[in-house]
């Protein structure tokens, strides 16, 4: 009987870091009032139901719940030995969403999955952050020393890039290669390296814009929007306005008007407008204070598992939590004209089933580093994991 004990994992869910717990699960909660609020007249008009949208939302959210547990009882060392077999099914299901995959207003992202949809690109934002992990471990002295170690895995992702443009999903790629380009620096590239992939990153990411008509036509929007706000400016406009509104202390709970069609699908990619609109400053202040909370603690984790040499769990900390503040950063600044309009969501908040079970299952994994660190049951690389 003791032997079987032994067997059984330590793993618990009641030991997860009561810090990335806590904070979690208020962004959850505040993220579902948010969108419930925001999405109530367009699931009128859709769907003759208002609550349409929080109904799914709730499923949603149990469902990510339950991917995360799943997530923080997975074994690190299983996640580190099949990060290639993962990449192989990410790029599996990436190009299935070409073949087989939804079309929505221009663009192919989704499989349908019966009554759900089901949107591949946020499950390989993970999928790549665990392989780069892996790949850091294995080849550090090659990232570190050689250039061909830096630029392997740099060929990878122009293969998931190249997938991802064609659905097209722009942000997805630019967060994806964010999140790389941060885990390579932390994993000792040379300087010299990461500023020159910095720059051809910056020229790529120019000469798509120039060679994409409608991409043109976010920049103009976003470097003029008042010029354009009764035509392509005309989202950014409408959430500048509930912005405006908002001003310290919000019209109250329920009570935007930029909801009521003038913002279209306010829930999704601009529901932090009309929490703007409807909490105020002092609203956007606290959940902007809480992502830095739960952002700091994760890379908290990180850098203790680096100091600790668990190499592993150190660069999958870092990735997980260079995906979201790069999403955050993103969704924030588009809602706020500080970056071109571009659809992506935001983590813990916007409407979407992916992206929710995506974050929480990022917020799982550092949950699982942290728990190792903690019962000290990792074998560490005793030779560090910093660069040099």
């Amino acid at each position: 009987m003791s032997e079987l004990a032994l067997q059984i994992p330590r793993t618990r869910v009641m030991s997860f870091d009561p810090v990335l717990g806590s904070v979690l699960v208020v962004l959850l909660s505040i993220g579902y009032v948010a969108m419930a609020s925001a999405s109530v007249e367009f699931a009128q008009m859709e769907y003759q139901n208002p609550l349409h949208h929080m109904q799914r939302h709730g499923v949603y959210l149990i469902i990510a719940l339950a991917a995360g547990v799943v997530a923080f009882q997975i074994p690190l060392e299983s996640l580190r030995r099949h990060g290639w077999w993962l990449l192989l099914l990410g790029i599996a299901m990436l190009s299935l969403v070409l073949l087989l995959g939804r079309e929505v207003n221009g663009s192919k992202r989704w499989l349908a999955l019966g009554p759900f949809t089901l949107q591949v690109s946020e499950f390989v934002k993970l999928i790549v952050v665990v392989y780069m992990a892996g790949y850091l471990v294995r080849r550090q002295d090659q990232v570190r020393s050689r250039l061909g170690g830096f630029l392997k895995p740099l060929a990878v992702m122009v293969v998931l890039i190249v997938l991802l443009l064609a659905e097209p999903d722009f942000g997805a790629a630019v967060v994806m290669m964010g999140a790389v380009m941060g885990m390579l620096f932390l994993g000792g590239a040379r300087l010299w390296q990461f500023m020159a992939l910095v720059g051809v990153c910056a020229l790529a990411a120019g000469a798509m814009v120039m060679t994409s008509e409608y991409r043109m036509q976010r920049m103009l929007a976003y470097t003029s929007p008042w010029d354009h706000q009764f035509g392509i400016s005309y989202q950014l406009v409408q959430a500048l306005i509930a912005f405006g509104r908002g001003e310290w202390f919000g019209v109250g709970l329920g009570n935007s008007v930029q909801k009521l069609s003038y913002l279209p699908e306010a829930h999704t990619d601009f529901v932090f407008a009309i929490l703007a609109e409807e909490m105020g400053a002092v609203g956007v202040i606290l959940v902007l204070a809480l992502f830095a909370v739960l952002i700091a603690r994760m890379l908290l984790v990180a850098r203790q598992a680096e100091r600790r040499g668990f190499c592993f769990g150190a660069y999958l900390s870092y990735g997980a939590a260079l995906l979201i503040a790069l999403q955050v950063f993103i969704n924030v600044g588009v809602n706020t004209g500080i970056l071109p309009t571009k659809g992506l969501t935001l983590p813990f908040f916007s409407y979407g089933g992916s992206s929710l079970i995506t974050c929480v299952m990022l917020v799982a994994l550092v949950g699982r580093v942290e728990l190792t660190l903690r019962d000290g049951d990792a074998a560490f690389e005793a030779e560090g994991c910093g660069k040099q």
